[in-house]
């Protein structure tokens, strides 16, 4: 009689596993956040300053849901200019959760640049050109601690992807080669070269 009550209590512990076995990885591929999308490097100025620290990093979350840092926090003191990283249009401007945001929509792509927290100088609608000011560094709260700083975040429809891929390596590095004079350098005549050798005459 043991022997029988065991078969269905066997099969029910086999039929659960099986089901189980076949359902996680789906779920777990549901939980799993969307590829990244291609960010093309429209930036033509930093957020804040002219090469803030970055105070935190991009750490994309494992999951849609799951812990993670959706932005970069730039160092800035209190009250400094907040610019647009490239041209577009206001998306939106005003208090969220109580800090003050303002969100981009940079022109000719999906992309939506978000800067918070910013006193607003700008309203919902209005365009804006690479480098504008569109608002100031407002009360940090708990976010950075002790320092001020903004979160700059940037979203592909409803993905995050990190900000940083926006500005082209000219911006990342410090700023595009410049030539320079060069002083002090004798012409080739002044080298003691034989009289016609020297600036193409002849």
């Amino acid at each position: 009689m043991r022997r029988t009550m065991r078969w269905p209590a066997l099969l029910l512990t086999v039929a659960l596993a099986w089901i189980w076995a076949w359902t996680w990885p789906a779920a777990r591929a549901d939980d799993a956040p969307p590829p990244p999308a291609a960010v093309p490097a429209v930036g033509r100025a930093w957020p804040v300053g002219t090469r803030p620290p970055v105070l935190r990093g991009w750490e994309p979350p494992v999951t849609v849901y799951g812990p993670g840092h959706r932005g970069v926090d730039l160092g800035a003191a209190p009250s400094a200019e907040v610019r647009a990283v490239a041209a577009g249009r206001v998306f939106f401007a005003g208090p969220v959760g109580g800090r003050g945001v303002v969100s981009v929509l940079l022109a000719g792509t999906d992309l939506r640049a978000t800067y918070e927290p910013v006193t607003p100088q700008v309203e919902k609608g209005q365009e804006v050109t690479a480098g504008q000011v569109v608002g100031t560094v407002g009360a940090a709260g708990r976010h950075c601690g002790a320092s001020a700083c903004v979160h700059w975040g940037l979203l592909s429809g409803d993905v995050y992807v990190n900000p940083l891929l926006l500005l082209p390596p000219w911006l990342l590095n410090g700023g595009p080669a410049r030539l320079l004079p060069v002083l002090g350098v004798p012409l080739p005549e002044e080298r003691g070269l034989p009289e016609g050798q020297g600036q193409g005459r002849g």
